[in-house]
């Protein structure tokens, strides 16, 4: 949690609307960062107090309830990894398309294909996230995103490299 003098970088001017490619690129670099590190708390702060979302199935409002399905969805997605790439943006909203690869407690690997819409408020927090996603089963040999824990490193490549 930041202290008092620390502000999260998603709350930076540089970062709120309205976005233009650069600023919506780097918006969508700090969610992938952000989200690599599979740390519920720290995302949390990239939303409003009363974000919506909707993600596969689940619908539900507000931090507590974003680092409730985090904490549980990174409990089982294993060995999480995310390359998100910028769809299209306007003056307050960004469309990302993504893949990331995760496997379960026995074992299994799974890559999950997705699109997002997020829309932002004034201040460049998400106000509303809007995923869906469809999992692929794949087997360890089939991954493609091989880095240690955490950001991806910028020389990885990324979706189109990899034909995805």
């Amino acid at each position: 949690m930041p202290t008092n003098q620390e502000k999260p970088k998603h709350d930076t001017p540089a970062f709120a609307p309205p976005f233009d490619a650069e600023t919506a690129r780097g918006k969508v670099r700090l969610a992938k960062d952000a989200w690599n590190s599979r740390n519920p708390a720290r995302v949390s702060l990239a939303y409003t107090p009363d974000s919506q979302w909707r993600n596969r199935a689940n619908i539900f409002q507000g931090r507590e309830s974003i680092v409730a399905f985090l904490a549980r969805k990174w409990a089982r997605e294993l060995d999480y990894r995310l390359i998100n790439g910028l769809w299209a943006f306007s003056e307050n909203r960004i469309a990302v398309r993504f893949a990331y690869e995760y496997r379960t407690g026995d074992g299994a690997w799974f890559r999950a294909y997705g699109n997002e819409n997020w829309e932002f408020d004034e201040h460049g927090l998400m106000r509303r996230h809007i995923a869906s996603i469809n999992d692929l089963p794949i087997s360890e040999g089939q991954r493609l995103f091989h880095w240690s824990s955490g950001a991806r490193p910028t020389d990885h490549p990324g979706l189109e490299d990899l034909g995805l």
